[in-house]
């Protein structure tokens, strides 16, 4: 059984989020009203190109407008950015005794979760094929 498995997706998974963040950083230009005005902004990330379906993206403008985001842009089906005025930060402790959290950055299931399952998936598969070997090969 190969132990480096788990720590060279581990690895792939940083280098991916580092090239993402780096390539968002390319992407995201702000103009000097964006700058003047006091706004703040987020990028939130769902899994898989969630945001390919119209249902997700339009569900995930609404929850997001609860908190005053607006939708800036759509930069890719896993990537959407939003922008809001600080002062709705005056609003956040109310939303987040409702169970939103004005900052998220995630839609969907976070990533660690799917790398954990995935791994134990392969486990379990793993297991299952030397349990078969262990009762069908003859000594």
């Amino acid at each position: 059984m190969n132990s480096m498995g788990p720590i060279i997706a581990a690895t792939a998974a940083s280098a991916n989020a580092r090239h993402l963040a780096e390539e968002e950083e390319r992407m995201t230009t702000y103009n000097s009203d964006d700058l003047e005005n006091n706004w703040e902004f987020k990028i939130v990330r769902g899994n898989s190109e969630t945001f390919r379906k119209h249902e997700a993206l339009t569900g995930l403008v609404n929850e997001e407008k609860q908190a005053g985001w607006v939708l800036l842009e759509k930069l890719d089906n896993s990537r959407i950015r939003f922008k809001r005025q600080r002062a709705m930060q005056s609003h956040d402790q109310q939303l987040l005794s409702q169970g939103i959290d004005p900052y998220r950055t995630q839609y969907g299931t976070f990533p660690m979760n799917m790398v954990i399952a995935l791994v134990g998936v392969v486990l379990v598969l793993m297991a299952g094929i030397i349990f078969m070997f262990a009762f069908t090969v003859k000594p």
